[in-house]
């Protein structure tokens, strides 16, 4: 007799519900071929594999349905879900809890927020999406709808081709730089009145992009940044409460007065490269500006320093640019000037008026790097804590210049002429505090002798010393660093009792000499014992 063994789905057995539930739903899913088993036997798994794929990682209560979507809607999350997969292209996070604070969404690929996603969130505060790739086709109007304490929005560093008009009015910073934008639409701005920072820097602006009535509304607007884009002149409309306002790296020729005769507050103007000519700032146009603090102007075109600023201006920074005068009084407005920089100009020692620093007793720090000069200023104010005078053109030093000079700390006179015959005797005499002075990449052919006593860092390296004797740091005991490289020195070139008396040096540079230079620091000196405490 031969049993038989009963075969699987024989109609004598009792079909499990749960099965006839799945192939329910399987005959009742799109896609599938009407008459399921009439397939190919290659369609099916072999002996031995899974007939299910492999799990996808899905945040916990989201839903998947496909490789590249992640469905979170509805679920009143309270922290953003975590373990997406990195497939994921589209993210449906609608429905966000109403308690929602701060939704960090940067540096991803979103090209769109649906409608109402950061909407009706009365407690969300701040929204990060930059560093994405939205456009302003994928930034619905009613994104924000119903959200009125949004303080902070970040959308930089997208595609956005034009400021998007339907911002939150409760915006207190705004952050719209390294985008597309060319146009602010008339009244984008006009609702956003708490406004107190705006960055548009990085974009495409000219003119045509904005009038009068771009800026006017936003009353409590202080910092404005329009650097690196193409206007030609001063925005017009520009709010009152402004502190900083950066105009830099645009092709601006001229500054009309009108443009910023109502900017009383502000504190910060930052013009630098742009196309200011000789007619670009007329005598007077920055007259009004009187809590004016810092003025930038280099990379222009400039061929003297601007005339009737305002009195109360602490920095006035002009290097880069073509002015070849100094004269008496073409300073004499800002008493109250503590930096001036006209590095890299034009200036000749001739067409340096003797008194053109009279007035400056704020004076703290001058840079006249980089010009023309062949002797140093006189009438230096005696308030100067630094002096910078490298790449010119000097071939001595006199004692005058620099006399009553007692609070300067920091003297750059590199890459000039100077040999030690055309110092002066006493020219270091009268600088008691000076500190670092840097006489690298000159002519020098020893050690100069009575450097300041104050002295902590000297730079001699690039010059044509090839002895170093015993006496040449007797007036420098508190010297800490010592640069000497690339000279002309050998293996036996500095004495041995050269820094005997350096107890505090700790850095000796002699790399790149004619030969390598042995140097043995002197022992530190020993620690006081502290006394002892009640």
């Amino acid at each position: 007799m031969v049993t038989r063994c009963p075969a699987r789905g024989h109609p004598d057995l009792p079909l499990n519900p749960q099965r006839l539930s799945l192939l329910l739903l399987l005959l009742l899913l799109p896609g599938l071929p009407p008459a399921l088993g009439m397939e190919d036997d290659a369609s099916f798994p072999h002996l031995g594999e899974s007939s299910q794929p492999p799990p996808r990682a899905c945040p916990p209560r989201c839903s998947c349905p496909r490789p590249d979507t992640v469905d979170c809607d509805g679920l009143d999350l309270r922290v953003f879900p975590d373990n997406i997969t990195r497939a994921a292209q589209h993210l449906s996070l609608q429905f966000l809890p109403r308690s929602l604070r701060v939704a960090d969404l940067a540096a991803n690929e979103v090209t769109e927020i649906f409608p109402l996603t950061f909407g009706e969130k009365p407690a969300l505060r701040s929204v990060y999406l930059h560093n994405n790739q939205l456009s302003n086709a994928g930034l619905p109007p009613d994104a924000f709808r119903g959200s009125e304490a949004v303080a902070t929005l970040s959308l930089s560093s997208n595609q956005l081709s034009y400021v998007p008009p339907s911002l939150p009015p409760s915006l207190e910073r705004l952050h719209l730089q390294n985008n597309l934008i060319s146009k602010v639409p008339r009244g984008a701005l006009s609702r956003q009145t708490h406004l107190r920072e705006l960055y548009l820097q990085h974009n495409q602006l000219t003119d045509s992009g904005l009038d009068a009535t771009t800026f006017s509304k936003l009353h409590s607007l202080e910092y404005l940044d329009l650097s690196h884009n193409q206007l030609a002149e001063v925005p017009a409309g520009l709010p009152r409460t402004l502190a900083v306002l950066h105009l830099g790296r645009n092709r601006i020729r001229w500054v009309e007065a009108a443009r910023l005769g109502g900017l009383r507050g502000l504190r910060y103007l930052l013009l630098q490269h742009n196309q200011l000519g000789a007619t670009g700032l007329p005598a007077g146009a920055l007259r009004q500006l009187r809590g004016l603090h810092t003025l930038h102007l280099y990379g222009n075109r400039l061929d003297r320093v601007p005339q009737a600023l305002p009195r109360r201006l602490r920095a006035l920074v002009l290097p880069h640019n073509r002015v070849a005068t100094l004269g008496a009084r073409d300073l004499a407005s800002t008493p109250r000037l503590a930096e001036l920089n006209l590095a890299y100009n034009c200036l000749a020692s001739a067409r340096v008026h003797l008194r053109a620093f009279r007035r400056l007793r704020a004076l703290r720090s001058l840079d006249l790097a980089g010009n023309q000069l062949t002797q140093l200023p006189s009438g230096l104010p005696a308030g100067l804590h630094t002096l910078r005078l490298q790449r010119n053109q000097l071939r001595a030093l006199e004692p005058e210049p620099l006399a009553g000079l007692h609070q300067l700390q920091e003297l750059s006179l590199a890459h000039n002429r100077l040999r030690v015959g055309d110092i002066g005797p006493g020219t270091w005499h009268e600088l008691q505090a000076l500190q670092v002075l840097d006489l690298s990449h000159n002519q020098l052919s020893f050690v100069p002798p009575d450097l300041p006593e104050a002295l902590e860092e000297l730079h001699l390296q690039g010059n044509r010393i090839g002895h170093v004797g015993p006496e040449a740091f007797l007036s420098t005991p508190r010297l800490r660093a010592l640069f000497l490289r690339a000279n002309r020195l050998h293996m036996t070139s500095i004495a041995p009792e050269a820094f005997l008396g350096l107890l505090h040096l700790r850095v000796v540079d002699t790399t790149g000499n004619l030969e390598p230079v042995l140097v043995r620091l002197p022992p530190t000196a020993p620690r006081r014992p502290r006394a002892a405490g009640p």
